[in-house]
């Protein structure tokens, strides 16, 4: 004789786990432009960002010798000038620390230069949002041919690689490009790294990505085209073979505070303080 089975003590869909469908709160996002002679591409670059995909645009004028700031002010940007250069380290500090006084809980750095894609910006900050990531980088090399293709230096394109192999080796992290101009972070990031301590030059970037490690702070990328031309911003070689070098040493930095062999302040975990920073509105 045969039964139905029971059905009784079978769950129902009320017994199912439920996995949350509610989204983190959009917060406030802010790009920050670290500005240097970038009256040429300025426009284009803003006029590049998705309609509604940030809240307000701060542009840091490090002492421009042409008229940066007057287009930035004509465009509605939140503009700031340095009465002398401080540098390209010096101009982030400006950016970071302006942007945490407006009240962002998102952050994202794109060079005025419009080499970047800004078209990626709202992608980088949904990962950061969601939880996914506290810091996303821009990566301009998914194949070499395209970075290549794309206008890259080859001298320029091997050095990358090699650098950022060794980055990654020693950060214990799988970056594909550890030296892009396209960021994006969580605003704890920015209140936890002590970066007013780091480089007024370019390895500043290096020295803050070593911090973010070592504060545990999870590291991420997406991909995002990149435009070479003569108006584009970029470091002469001389000035990359410093940086590289320079790079190497926030390496041995990091493993010397891993190791407690040098005790490097760069990794102390204490809260950074108002900058004297030179700057009119």
């Amino acid at each position: 004789m045969s039964t139905i089975p029971s059905t009784a003590d079978e769950p129902t869909k009320t017994d199912e786990p439920k996995m949350s469908t509610n989204l983190p709160a959009r917060g406030k996002t802010i790009a920050v432009m670290p500005a240097y002679n970038a009256a040429l591409t300025l426009e284009k670059t803003v006029t590049d960002i998705p309609s509604g995909a940030v809240d307000e645009i701060i542009l840091v004028d490090d002492c421009s010798r042409d008229n940066t700031v007057e287009i930035a002010k004509r465009l509605g940007l939140t503009v700031i000038r340095h009465e002398k250069n401080l540098g390209y380290g010096g101009n982030q500090k400006t950016c970071y620390q302006r942007a945490l006084e407006n009240g962002a809980d998102y952050v994202v750095m794109i060079h005025p230069d419009y080499q970047y894609d800004s078209r990626v910006i709202p992608a980088a900050i949904e990962f950061i949002r969601l939880g996914i990531c506290d810091f996303v980088m821009g990566s301009r090399i998914r194949t070499r041919r395209e970075a290549l293709s794309g206008g890259m230096p080859p001298w320029k394109y091997v050095a990358n690689r090699c650098l950022t192999f060794t980055e990654n080796v020693a950060l214990g992290q799988n970056l594909g490009d550890f030296h892009s101009g396209f960021r994006a972070y969580r605003r704890s990031v920015l209140e936890t790294i002590p970066y007013l301590r780091n480089s007024n030059d370019f390895v500043f970037d290096s020295e803050f990505l070593a911090q973010a490690v070592h504060f545990g702070f999870k590291l991420g990328d997406i991909p995002v085209p990149v435009r070479y031309f003569d108006e584009a911003s970029s470091i002469n070689f001389r000035r990359s073979v410093t940086y590289g070098f320079s790079t190497l040493n926030v390496l041995a930095k990091f493993w010397g505070r891993k190791t407690g062999v040098w005790r490097s302040p760069l990794f102390d975990p204490v809260a950074p303080a108002s900058p004297e920073l030179n700057h009119q509105e």
